[in-house]
């Protein structure tokens, strides 16, 4: 299954903190119903490529349409076709290996 990762970074507004806009940003995720884990600097979402790219951009618009007059959106999409993947299995991979 795709994996996706976005960060969302608005430019120019009066403050430093982007709680609100992850905050949006989750609120979105979870009404598509789509698997998803917040980290410190982006948010990677798993599901089929047209739901994650539909969510992108709804995200990216939400976060225009609050107020900033720019935002920068970084993705990054891990999808592949020999077999199949989801966010766990990525993780238990390397955690398997450090043991």
């Amino acid at each position: 299954m795709p994996l996706l990762e976005i960060s969302i970074v608005p430019v120019g507004t009066d403050s430093t903190s982007i709680s609100s806009q992850v905050i949006d940003a989750v609120q979105i995720i979870e009404e598509k119903d789509l698997k998803y884990e917040v980290t410190p600097t982006a948010t990677v979402l798993e599901g089929d490529i047209d739901d994650l790219w539909e969510v992108a951009k709804e995200m990216h618009q939400t976060a225009l349409d609050v107020g900033p007059e720019r935002i920068v959106t970084t993705i990054t999409i891990d999808h592949r076709t020999d077999k199949q993947m989801d966010m766990e299995q990525q993780i238990d991979k390397v955690e398997d290996q450090l043991d």
